[in-house]
């Protein structure tokens, strides 16, 4: 999907992408945290942002864990005289600091969204619009910070998922307000944003000017060769959830596509010095972190010797935390990965009894396939072969939906010949 923004940059052919996954909303704080932990380099960062005429603000970055995930937290410390800055004042401030040509019209974008909305809740000029919290120093800095890392990280084009947002109330400079708070969804229109059942203010007006302003498209990743990734953490934790916005780095995979499967990714790794079990242990340990399949393949490795490469497949969204795993369990010295693509067959889930025990069936198109730990179960406590007792779960399954006018290859009994 593609939105109009305030900020027009056409795409460059090869040019670097950040993909930033909103999963638990944005703010501007979770933003920049996200750049740095992905690579941008802190003191390239401040040498930007120096270059304002804003004294009284510190920025510090801390190292944290949100839902147990390991992310950067952008923490800004400022001496703020609580002056109400207008437009006119901060599209100044921007313009006189001399920052590179983007970094310049990626934050006046900003805060011309930011005024837009502003101006269309409180009806007046844009140049007149008041900001509170978006015009102190911490907000300035989240927003100058954040198109600085992206000029660091020498980001060309910004898209972005679906934006989560929150409910109930929140408190800000006016009082009370709903979440997402007026200004935000002001900011969201024409985006594709959902609702989770928490209070807490997951997408803030500085986080919806930004992925507004920036993004040229909203949606699934898309076809990138990833060189990076990163996660910026909010305030605070949430029980349901990490309280993190994700950005994924990386440059357009202009091949042609395969297909309109879901994007994917092979992580792979060579081994010639691990035992079995620690083989076993890896795709386990894999399996449990997310992946959607793990297997080992047998190789012959240089000087002849045999080995073993170890496959993962995965999507963006665990990435980062396979590729640990397989570091952990295994002590490679290095993991590949490869853009792929895959086409899940729909399936669902069952249960039949046989000798008053419950068989499991995953049923898709074509077959109904009994849960093999349970036809083992079966069979080592009657003694009948494994074969057999399959056989008899998945006849079981296909008499009592033969009534139904259906069968495991999700054809109607009218559809016969």
């Amino acid at each position: 999907m593609t939105t109009p923004t305030a900020f027009q940059n056409p795409r460059p052919p090869n040019g670097t992408v950040a993909w930033f996954h909103c999963f638990a909303g944005i703010a501007g704080d979770m933003a920049l945290g996200s750049l740095i932990n992905a690579g941008a380099d802190l003191k390239e960062i401040l040498v930007l942002l120096d270059r304002l005429s804003l004294p009284g603000w510190e920025l510090q970055v801390e190292e944290a864990l949100r839902g147990g995930v390991a992310c950067t937290r952008a923490i800004v410390r400022a001496n703020d005289d609580e002056r109400v800055r207008t437009h006119a004042d901060i599209a100044q401030l921007i313009a006189r600091a001399a920052l590179p040509p983007r970094v310049t019209a990626r934050a006046l974008a900003v805060f011309l969204r930011l005024a837009e909305a502003e101006s269309a809740l409180h009806r007046r000029p844009v140049d007149e619009v008041h900001f509170h919290e978006v015009g102190g120093h911490d907000a300035i800095i989240d927003i100058v910070g954040t198109v600085a890392a992206l000029e660091v990280l020498g980001v060309d084009e910004i898209t972005a998922s679906a934006v989560a947002t929150g409910t109930g109330m929140v408190r800000t400079a006016h009082g009370l307000l709903p979440n997402p708070s007026p200004a935000a969804v002001r900011l969201l229109e024409g985006v594709p944003t959902y609702g989770r059942d928490t209070s807490v203010e997951l997408t803030t007006p500085t986080g919806a000017a930004l992925i507004t302003a920036l993004s040229t498209s909203f949606g699934p990743m898309p076809r990138l060769v990833v060189s990076g990734s990163g996660f910026g953490g909010g305030k605070s934790e949430l029980e349901e959830l990490p309280n993190c916005t994700q950005v994924i780095i990386g440059q357009r995979d202009e091949r042609v596509a395969i297909g309109s499967g879901q994007p994917a990714f092979v992580l792979e790794t060579n081994l010639d010095d691990v035992t079995g079990e620690q083989l076993a242990y890896a795709v386990t340990m894999a399996l449990e972190s997310g992946a959607f399949d793990a297997w080992v393949s047998s190789v012959t490795m240089k000087k002849g010797r045999p080995g073993h490469v170890l496959h993962v497949l995965t999507d963006a969204a665990h990435l980062e935390r396979l590729r640990h795993v397989l570091h952990t369990t295994t002590g490679t010295f290095g993991v590949r990965a490869t853009p792929a693509e895959r086409w899940p067959a729909a399936r669902s889930f069952d249960e039949v009894s046989i000798d008053g025990m419950a068989v499991r069936m995953k049923v898709g198109y074509g077959r109904a396939k009994a849960e093999f730990d349970d036809v083992a179960a079966i069979a080592s406590l009657t003694g009948a072969p494994v074969h057999d007792v399959a056989s008899r779960a998945e006849s079981a399954w296909r008499r009592e939906h033969r009534g139904d006018g259906t069968d495991p290859s999700g054809e109607t009994d009218a559809a016969r010949p």
